[in-house]
Order: C-alpha cells, then sequence, then structure tokens
C-alpha cells in the first residue's frame, strides 16, 4: 500500500483537490472548516483506476502550522505538490519544496489548481516555467506538471494517471522485520480502547503481536489492525495503519511516540548524522546552536554539535551530533529536519548515521570524522540486507558478487544479520558456502502470512474442498519453485499447514456437508452400494449431489474416479484389484470379456477399470489380454 503526500502554500487549494480525486475531504476539525484551512493533519484515501488502494495525507500549507506538516510527509511514497495557477510560487511553496528535498521524498507530481481563475494562456505558460525552474535540482525535478480545476474537474484524470504512473516506478517498502509506528494520532473509542495511527516503516504488525510505545516504555499487544477503515490480520510496511493496543491507556500515548515490538529498537539522546544547511537560511549554523529537530511524527528541541568546523554557511554540509532534550526513537538512514525556534525557520535536514554514538565526540578527531564518513556509504550489513531484500531468497555467493563487497566484509556482515535475527539461513549448514540460501526475515515472515491467508481465504471461498492445489497457491504468491517448496515444506514442518498430496490446506480446516447434502451424498452412496460394478457414472454423481458435493466426495477419497465417465467406492475398486490379480495368478492373463462376465457389468466400466490400473503400473496389455507388470527389483 502506497501513501501520497501534499505539499504547498496555504489557501492553494490542497485539500479542495484532495476531496475532489477521493470523495473524502480532509479537514475533520470544525475550526479547519470554519477557517477553511488545514491545521493538522488530514486524511484519505482512494482507489486508482488500477484497482491499488493508496492512502492520502493533507498537511498544513501556512506557516503557523509548518511543524504539523513535517510530521505527515516523512512516510510519504510520492509527494501532490500543490501550486495555485493564479498566484503561482509563494514562501510555502519553496518551503515545502525544500523539506520534501531534504527529506528525500523519491517522486511526486505538481498539480497547477485553480486553473479556472486563470484567463490568460500566457500567464499559465509563465507559472508552469517557473516551476520548472524551482524543482530543478530537488528530489521532485523530473515530476510531472498537470494543470487542473477541482471546480470543473479539468485535468483531474491525467492527474490520476500521473500519480499512477509515478507510484508504478517506485519499489514497495522493504520488509526489515523492524516494525515502527511513529504515531500521528491517538485517540479511544468507545468498546475499543486506545487507538493509535501512523505510516508504518520497515516491518509487518499482527493482530496478537506485542508492542511497546517508546519512549514510554508502555507494553501492550495489537487488538486489531486497520487500513483505510477495512479490518486486516497484518499490516505491512507502507500502508497508513490504525492500531488497536490493549494494555496501554489512550493518557499514556502522545504523538510523536513509536509504537514497535519489545526489543528491537531504544530510544537516545544522541545521534550522529550528516547534514545539509539550505542556501536560503537566513543564517550559519555554529556549534552549541539550538534548533528544533523532526523525525518521524516526533519534534523536540537539540542542540548541535559541529564536528570538523567551526560553523556552517548556508548551502554547505556538515557532520553533527545532536544533543536531543528529551529520548527520541530514530534507525540509520532515518531522514529529519532541524529548525530554528525563534523566528521559526527550517533552515536544513540531513540523514542519521549512527543513532547511538557511545560517547560525546572530540569536535576535530578525524578518526571520528573518517568513521563517519564510512558510514555515509553504507555499513556493510546495510548494503547487504538491501541486496537479499531485492531477491526475497537468494545463494550467499550471490550476495557476494551483487553486493560488492569484499568477501571478509560480506561473511561478517551476513553473520550479524543472522545473529540479530534479520537474515535466515535455508538449510542445516553450520558455517556459510556459497551455495547457503539466505532470506530476509521480514520478507520470509510476510510470504508466510500469505500463504496462511490464502489458504483461509480459500477454505472461506471453498468450504467444500480439501484443500488448495499446490499450483494455485504458487501462482498467486508470484514466487519460484524453489521458493514455494522451502516455504511450504517450512510451514509444513511447523504444522502450520498440512500436504495432501497435490493439495494445501490449514490445520483446523475440515469438509463439513450441510443436513441437506448429507442427505443427496447418502441416496448416492447407497446407489453405488446396490451395483457396486455398475455404479452410477461421473454425469449421474454430478447430477445428484452437484459438482461441489461430488468433488469433495472425492477429496475425501470416498470416490474414486477411474475415468472422465466411470468412478467407484475405493473398496469396490480394491474387489476388483484384488479380483484381476487373482484371476491373472489362476489363469495368466485376463481379457476385457472376461472381467466383465466375472463381474456381470458392462464394457464401459471393465474398459475404465483395466485401463485405470494400466495407468497406474499394475497391468500391462499384450494383445487382446492383460497380464501383472513385472515389479523391479
Amino acid at each position: 500500500m502506497r501513501v501520497i503526500g501534499t505539499a504547498g502554500h496555504v489557501d492553494h487549494g490542497k485539500s479542495t483537490l484532495v476531496h475532489a480525486l477521493t470523495g473524502t475531504h480532509p479537514d475533520r476539525l470544525k475550526e479547519e472548516q470554519d477557517r477553511e484551512m488545514t491545521i493538522v493533519l488530514g486524511f484519505a484515501w482512494w482507489q486508482l483506476a488500477n484497482g491499488e488502494e493508496v492512502g492520502v495525507i493533507d498537511v498544513p500549507g501556512h506557516r503557523d502550522f509548518i511543524e504539523n506538516m513535517l510530521s505527515g510527509v516523512g512516510g510519504i511514497d510520492a509527494a501532490l505538490f500543490v501550486i495555485a495557477a493564479d498566484e503561482g510560487v509563494m514562501p510555502q511553496t519553496r518551503e515545502h519544496l525544500a523539506i520534501l528535498d531534504l527529506l528525500q521524498v523519491p517522486a511526486g507530481v505538481v498539480a497547477l489548481t485553480k486553473t479556472d481563475l486563470v484567463e490568460d494562456p500566457e500567464w499559465l505558460e509563465l507559472v508552469i516555467e517557473e516551476v520548472r525552474r524551482i524543482i530543478s535540482g530537488t528530489s521532485l525535478k523530473n515530476a510531472p506538471i498537470i494543470p487542473v480545476s477541482a471546480k470543473n474537474g479539468k485535468g483531474l484524470d491525467e492527474l490520476q494517471i500521473a500519480l499512477q504512473a509515478v507510484l508504478a516506478e517506485q519499489p514497495h517498502r522493504a520488509d526489515l522485520a523492524r516494525p515502527r509506528l511513529p504515531v500521528d494520532r491517538v485517540f479511544t473509542k468507545p468498546g475499543f480502547g486506545t487507538v493509535v495511527t501512523g505510516t508504518l516503516v520497515d516491518g509487518s504488525f499482527k493482530i496478537g503481536d506485542e508492542v511497546v510505545s517508546l519512549p514510554g516504555g508502555y507494553k501492550g499487544r495489537v487488538r486489531g489492525l486497520q487500513t483505510h477503515n477495512r479490518k486486516e490480520e497484518a499490516a505491512y510496511p507502507g500502508a497508513r495503519t490504525a492500531v488497536n493496543i490493549s494494555g496501554i491507556d489512550v493518557d499514556q500515548i502522545q504523538r510523536g511516540e513509536v509504537i514497535t515490538l519489545p526489543g528491537l529498537v531504544e530510544p537516545t539522546r544522541r545521534i550522529d548524522v550528516k547534514f545539509r544547511l539550505l542556501p536560503g537560511a537566513a543564517h550559519p549554523l555554529k556549534h552549541d546552536d539550538e534548533v528544533k529537530f523532526f523525525v518521524g511524527a516526533s519534534e523536540m528541541i537539540a542542540r548541535t554539535r559541529l564536528l570538523g568546523s567551526e560553523q556552517l554557511t548556508p548551502g554547505e554540509e556538515a557532520w553533527l551530533q545532536l544533543e536531543l532534550r528529551d529520548p527520541v526513537v530514530v534507525v540509520r538512514g532515518d531522514r529529519f529536519i532541524l529548525r530554528r525556534p525563534s523566528p521559526g525557520e527550517t533552515i536544513g535536514g540531513g540523514v542519521v548515521l549512527d543513532p547511538h554514538p557511545a560517547k560525546r565526540h572530540k569536535r576535530f578527531d578525524e578518526q571520528i570524522i573518517s568513521r563517519l564518513e564510512a558510514l555515509t556509504g553504507g555499513a556493510p550489513a546495510d548494503v547487504l540486507l538491501q541486496t537479499l531484500l531485492a531477491h526475497g531468497l537468494a545463494p550467499y555467493s550471490l550476495l557476494v558478487e551483487q553486493s560488492n563487497l569484499a568477501e571478509e566484509d560480506a561473511r561478517q556482515a551476513a553473520e550479524e544479520l543472522i545473529a540479530a535475527g534479520q537474515v535466515l539461513t535455508m538449510g542445516s549448514e553450520e558455517k556459510l558456502a556459497g551455495k547457503t540460501l539466505l532470506a530476509a526475515a521480514g520478507y520470509w515472515s510476510r510470504m508466510e502470512d500469505k500463504v496462511l491467508d490464502g489458504l483461509k481465504e480459500f477454505h472461506r471461498s471453498n468450504r467444500l474442498r480439501a484443500g488448495m492445489s499446490r499450483e494455485e497457491l504458487k501462482s498467486r504468491l508470484g514466487v519460484d519453485n524453489q521458493t514455494f517448496t522451502l516455504l511450504t515444506a517450512q510451514l509444513a514442518a511447523g504444522e502450520k499447514i498440512i500436504e495432501q498430496g497435490p493439495h494445501l490446506r490449514l490445520p483446523d480446516h475440515q469438509i463439513e456437508f450441510s443436513a441437506q447434502e448429507k442427505e443427496k451424498v447418502a441416496a448416492l452412496i447407497a446407489r453405488f452400494a446396490q451395483a457396486p460394478f455398475a455404479p452410477p457414472t461421473v454425469k449421474d454423481a454430478l447430477a445428484d449431489v452437484g459438482e461441489n458435493v461430488y468433488q469433495a466426495l472425492v477429496d475425501l477419497g470416498e470416490l474414486l474416479p477411474v475415468s472422465n465417465e466411470v468412478v467407484f467406492r475405493p473398496e469396490d475398486y480394491q474387489k476388483a484389484l484384488s479380483d484381476v490379480r487373482q484371476i491373472i495368478q489362476d489363469t495368466g492373463s485376463i481379457t476385457l470379456a472376461q472381467a466383465r462376465d466375472h463381474w456381470s457389468t458392462t464394457r464401459r466400466y471393465v474398459q475404465a477399470l483395466l485401463e485405470y490400473m494400466d495407468g497406474q503400473g499394475i497391468t500391462v496389455r499384450q494383445g487382446e489380454a492383460r497380464i501383472l507388470r513385472e515389479r523391479r527389483k
């Protein structure tokens, strides 16, 4: 599931455009509706033309609420950058664009709204030219510019197509088995209790999971999950998610906290970062400056410790160690924003390099600078994990080759990831070897969930089927034979699924006939008992009980089709098989006529039976007769 976030100057039509696209007005507060201005984050959801569901976060554009905006754009996959055609680029247009660039929002579409108010085509061209100029050199440099009007609907179809195309080019969020939900709303719902919402990153939640709110440290359990007002058994990375938590009171969680699994991450008050000061910043950044730090949905006061320089001038980059007034939950690679507290100004942003430095660094230590430079390039474990996530399941030798790591570094990284539980080994090898198969834990867990969810849905829709065919399930999962075989074998070994020939089922699934179906089955089986070797045909059985019940009887082993037309009870087939063996032992062979006379039946049944036995490798035809096939020693 993808998330789109709006951005742009106040009163440029963000909320109106969201309403026109989704049918949901994101301004939920009375004050917002009265003032016609977004104050807090608004949410909507939308189904694109290709059927993909997309969450939409509508952020405030007014400068007084820029910090509310920051809590909404950190988890988006693409930006819907809104600029009013009648006004063009305005102050918050530039500030929002700078924030999107600092957070490295990977893609977006520019919507030129209110085109119904522009009568001069030349003015519209001038605005488009100006927009192209300001987005060049940013993460939105390739964003298409679509003129639209929420009032008359012009351009809305083109905008939807553009957004759909942009999202299609973006990879889905990786499951690193490290779920984090930065909380942007917390409330209580009668009969349910505490509910928190946010955009889930880095991992998955399932109903029943034990969770913890950080930095508060309160523990609870996932009671329910929803995405887009739809109940789910699990939530995956990138989804706008509502989590109903039991065991934690609503006043024990605040916006900005993070919901995660116990033991995965720890809060910190000191972090090492790489930082870029915006070219338009009003002042240089100095050592020990007080700033506001924004990451995820969190904001807090911090002090800067410049490493390797006395001050940072606008447009420059540097390494900082940030001392935070309050604890925060971050991991390596998280993007952040810094603002000056007063007067309020976005001054820059960057990326977290080390969320838990052991101590305060000496500001001009060359070894420290060298280490931060190396971290900027990417730790081997991160590189290896990202390479593995691109494959899902891969041999160790392939990962070493494609990660471009030295073998020693790759081995150390793989062992570190295995020890941390982020990577799983598929097999019994004690040591890593070239052919050792590895899988990312998050990917593997997600695939297991897909198998179980797929079987659950199949059983719900096919109550009279013993199980789902292996081929159908593999096709739905979209995985190769090797992955599917390992996946189902592990689930079967753990007794989470049952393998029954070519079918798979959940352990608690059973075929249960209704009272009316039981009556029809009893009547049909009685007909088979009355004439064991001239029983009802497949066509007769289908007419008596229907296709679903007939297939259920086959799956349960109560009927055995020996051809497309002929079916027997298993016990009757076994009696026929015993007779054939005895006749061949007594006379050396058996003909179709002999078998027909022996069972007092017709050619149709005898021919189907004998051909079935041929196919099973029991008999072999010689001319008009059949003999027992010799068994190889």
